[in-house]
């Protein structure tokens, strides 16, 4: 059995096709009119960052207040033995010196908790918890 050719196709076939179809063309277009328009804000786009400036290194010591508490509760400050009531006033005359808080392996947590709160109402911001080594010493073994 012999297929002919349909009629209507067999028309087509004899002449060329002038029309170029446009629509692929337009497709691939649009495609990437769309990739650019959403890639584009993302490279435009800036976080603003608030890097620290070079700032020349301090040539003296910076002033250190040392403040112990003890077993007992008790606390120095630098070295001296002072009561409760006098450390807010201590503390306010801190400013911009540092602050190297020691408190004895012995002592209370509760007093630990007391005086640090009076550190951070007194808004202190240099602040070292000094003399941990032997406490890490002692989870370790």
């Amino acid at each position: 059995m012999v297929r002919r050719p349909a009629p209507a196709l067999d028309a087509f076939a004899e002449q060329p096709i002038s029309a170029l179809n446009t629509t692929p063309l337009i497709d691939v277009m649009l495609v990437l009119l769309i990739m650019f328009i959403v890639t584009i804000p993302i490279t435009s786009h800036k976080v603003p960052l608030d890097l620290p400036q070079r700032t020349p290194l301090p040539t003296e010591e910076p002033l250190v207040h040392r403040l112990d508490l003890d077993a007992s509760g008790g606390l120095s400050w630098d070295g001296a033995r002072i009561g409760e009531g006098v450390l807010p006033a201590l503390l306010a005359q801190v400013g911009r010196a540092e602050l190297h808080f020691r408190t004895d392996g012995e002592s209370r947590y509760e007093d630990f908790d007391r005086v640090l709160a009076s550190v951070k109402r007194a808004r202190i911001e240099r602040l070292g918890l000094i003399d941990n080594q032997r406490f890490a010493q002692a989870v370790v073994n």
